[in-house]
């Protein structure tokens, strides 16, 4: 069973105290910047851990991309620009859902946990 997206989305949000959420939404927001930033300022917030996960998940994801499209010719070269503009809009998505308190997993690779 599927949860949707709407009910994933505050199943994630509550699992966070508010006041960590207000105090951290900077540092969340710098995550996608610099993944580790949340790590280092705040390292006993969830809510900063959380976002720190999804800073990595998007670093590890843009380059490897990049390099295996840039590894290939011509179709990938050509590719690169689309798949570049896809990685600024979740870095966008990312910024914006931290600076806002929200704890939504980005599109496509939010799902995944690299940082507990």
């Amino acid at each position: 069973m599927t949860v949707p997206n709407s009910e994933m989305e505050n199943v994630v949000s509550e699992s966070f105290d508010p006041a960590d959420i207000e105090k951290n939404k900077v540092v969340a927001a710098l995550a996608y910047i610099l993944f580790f930033i949340p790590l280092v300022a705040a390292p006993e917030s969830k809510f900063g851990r959380y976002h720190a996960n999804q800073g990595l998940i998007l670093l590890i994801v843009a380059f490897v991309g990049c390099f295996i499209l840039g590894m290939i010719p011509i179709l990938g070269w050509l590719l690169l620009p689309f798949y570049s503009i896809a990685i600024f809009v979740l870095f966008i998505i990312g910024l914006v859902t931290g600076l806002n308190g929200k704890a939504k997993p980005l599109p496509l690779i939010g799902k995944f946990q690299l940082i507990k």
